[in-house]
């Protein structure tokens, strides 16, 4: 009887283990592009609103991004005229709150009679599991957004590149969830030109973002 009791118990931790490890971050994004392939092409990397001139937020940002750029060709201008414009934007919103309601799951033991019920078609097995009363939960979901848009330098008319990426979860803390914005954005760059695709990245052991 005490075998089967750890048997159970063992196979409940390794469920929610399972569940732990296989969480990850979901993010939308939709891609227009002609940009023609790259030869070398120099790039500067501006912010999209003035306020975020000088931030040293955005330039953390524009690093990783500069990063990614340069492993498809791309090469910064270091100070020079650049043959490329790349204009990044990003926010998180004040979040929504969302209220779900899950199973709730009890143990019943050996006993006819448990929490004030009483069950007449004999005893629960020790450890037997059953559904009572649901559980509501309510939390808060913010939306997480990166855009990134290439143009010819010196012609604000024409546009190369544009791509959005747009993420809910629990996370607002936008330097946590920044990388995993930034990989959805290039994952298979540019990306099939006028396409919303669903980017799904694994997270480490029990990350909620």
């Amino acid at each position: 009887m005490m075998r089967k009791r750890i048997s159970v118990v063992t196979s409940m931790l390794l469920m929610l283990l399972l569940a732990a490890c296989s969480s990850s971050i979901k993010s939308d994004v939709a891609r227009f592009h002609a940009l023609p392939q790259p030869t070398g092409e120099t790039i500067v990397i501006v912010p999209a609103r003035e306020e975020l001139r000088g931030s040293l937020e955005f330039a953390t940002y524009a690093g990783k991004i500069g990063q990614r750029l340069a492993a498809y060709g791309y090469k910064p201008a270091g100070g020079q005229q650049a043959d490329l414009i790349v204009v990044l934007d990003y926010g998180v919103d004040d979040g929504k709150v969302e209220v779900k309601s899950y199973p709730s799951r009890r143990f019943g033991y050996g006993s006819p009679y448990y929490w004030g019920h009483y069950y007449p078609y004999g005893y629960y097995h020790p450890y037997h599991s059953y559904w009572d009363e649901p559980e509501v939960r309510s939390y808060v979901v913010y939306t997480r957004k990166l855009s990134m848009t290439i143009r010819p330098a010196g012609d604000d008319s024409i546009n190369l590149f544009e791509g959005r990426v747009e993420s809910r979860g629990r996370d607002n803390r936008l330097p946590e969830v920044m990388p995993y914005l930034i990989q959805a954005l290039f994952d298979d760059f540019p990306g099939h030109s006028g396409a919303t695709e669903r980017v799904i990245i694994k997270l480490n052991d029990s990350d909620n973002q």
